[in-house]
């Protein structure tokens, strides 16, 4: 009986085994289905330097059609597995994403016709166009694409020749920066000096008129008139001066311009003077779709058109909700008075927009050349914003993205003396601390037995 009975017991225990084995190896199985099907990542490297910023992702949702990149290295595996590892991210999100080696030493000939100068450079060829690049941020790799994504490149031109801000000048009142960030973006930029130019050319498409310091010529307002009336795209920075002759330029807009600096109490809270207007709130806008940072204009004006025209206008940019269009001179102190200045919001930037031999026409005009200074452009999101008026008024609405965010330094640089503490420190006192502490505690107990 008692046989029977071990019998049994050792036969039910077989089969909870077994089915325990079979029930591990189907959680096992449905686990590896569950992590091919299904990914999920955390970043907790600093800055999340590990994960594409939402503006890159953006980016390579536009991009239809592989994008082809041959990495010329050396079979240094180390240095290949670097590549790879930088495009991983990307080849997540975007499939299509193909990358191949070469080893320069081994194919030097591809190598020079590539144009490869230093060992790890890419190709990336997206379309019928590549570009080399040779640097592994985000940032950089992110301006390779949307340069290549552009497809041919959009020609802007700040206007010249009488004192304005132009856009390879380097002192602070010029646009030296901005022009670098246009040209990292895939555009070509220069400036237009109209008294020696016949016209403004057929195949600009932006052109900048920025804070002229004496008046125009009348033949180069009229060549600036003739490329509008063409259909030219325009972007306007305009200061607290006259117009410099100007003005038949500003009829074609209906352009409506209020004397008064922006006062803006807001300004404060981040410890700059009243005269720099913040503006929260953008129109509802392509150009300021999704955008939420905050941009500075110091010195702004008011800008408003005459809805009678044949533009259709948007506000693009309003300033101090609690602050005012100050008609009076600015000192060093300004308050409200009610009955002369306006209470804001002000609108200090438009966007026009027509229709011109079947293609759109566009325009923006901004109340402060000093937004897309070199001295203020770096401030919050003045860049990022100025960038997104470029990309529109060329017509590539489908770029427009607040640019991905640099990689923090997250390097330690030590000196010759912090190195050789760590190095005695940690691999001498340390240990010798420790077998010193052992020793006098083993001789004390051994004293005392």
């Amino acid at each position: 009986m008692a046989t029977n009975i071990d019998r049994k017991f050792r036969l039910r225990m077989s089969a909870q085994n077994w089915l325990f084995v079979l029930l591990l190896i189907a959680f096992a199985g449905l686990v590896s289905y569950a992590a091919r099907e299904y990914k999920k990542e955390w970043d907790v490297s600093l800055n999340a330097r590990n994960t594409l910023s939402q503006a890159t992702t953006d980016m390579l949702g536009q991009l239809s059609g592989p994008v082809n990149i041959t990495s010329y290295s050396t079979g240094q595996e180390d240095l290949r597995k670097l590549v790879r590892d930088f495009l991983a991210p990307y080849q997540r999100l975007k499939p299509d994403i193909n990358l191949s080696f070469i080893d320069p030493r081994e194919q030097p000939k591809l190598a020079q016709a590539a144009g490869v100068q230093v060992n790890g450079e890419m190709v990336v060829e997206y379309g019928k166009r590549s570009e080399n690049i040779a640097t592994l941020t985000e940032q950089q790799f992110a301006n390779v694409l949307m340069r290549l994504a552009r497809g041919a490149e959009r020609k802007v031109m700040s206007l010249d020749g009488h004192g304005e801000r132009v856009i390879d000048g380097k002192a602070n009142h010029d646009l030296g920066l901005f022009g670098r960030q246009l040209e990292n973006k895939g555009f070509a930029t220069g400036p237009l000096n109209l008294s020696l130019a016949q016209e403004v050319p057929d195949d600009l498409k932006i052109l900048i008129i920025a804070g002229p310091k004496v008046d125009l010529l009348p033949h180069e307002v009229k060549k600036i008139k003739t490329w509008i009336d063409k259909g030219g795209n325009l972007l306007w920075l305009i200061d607290q001066e006259p117009l410099r002759g100007l003005q038949p330029i500003a009829d074609i807009f209906g352009l409506v311009l209020n004397s008064g600096t922006v006062v803006d109490p807001s300004a404060q809270l981040i410890n700059a003077s009243p005269t720099m207007a913040v503006a929260t709130g953008y129109g509802q806008h392509p150009i300021a779709k999704n955008f939420t940072l905050n941009t500075i204009l110091p010195f702004a004006r008011s800008i408003a058109v005459d809805d009678s025209r044949d533009w259709r206008d948007t506000p693009l940019i309003e300033v101090a909700p609690r602050g005012w269009l100050e008609m009076s001179a600015i000192g060093d102190s300004v308050t409200f008075d009610k009955g002369k200045d306006t209470p804001g919001p002000i609108t200090v930037g438009i966007a026009l927009e027509r229709t011109v031999n079947d293609r759109s026409q566009r325009v923006v005009i901004i109340g402060s050349g000093h937004f897309l200074a070199n001295q203020y452009v770096g401030l919050v999101g003045n860049m990022d914003m100025g960038i997104n008026i470029a990309n529109w008024l060329a017509g590539d609405e489908n770029l427009i993205t607040i640019q991905p965010r640099s990689t923090l330094d997250s390097s330690l640089t030590l000196s010759r003396v912090s190195m050789m503490f760590i190095i005695y420190g940690f691999l001498l006192a340390l240990p010798l601390t420790f077998l010193a502490t052992g020793a006098t505690i083993w001789w004390r107990r051994r004293r005392k037995a």
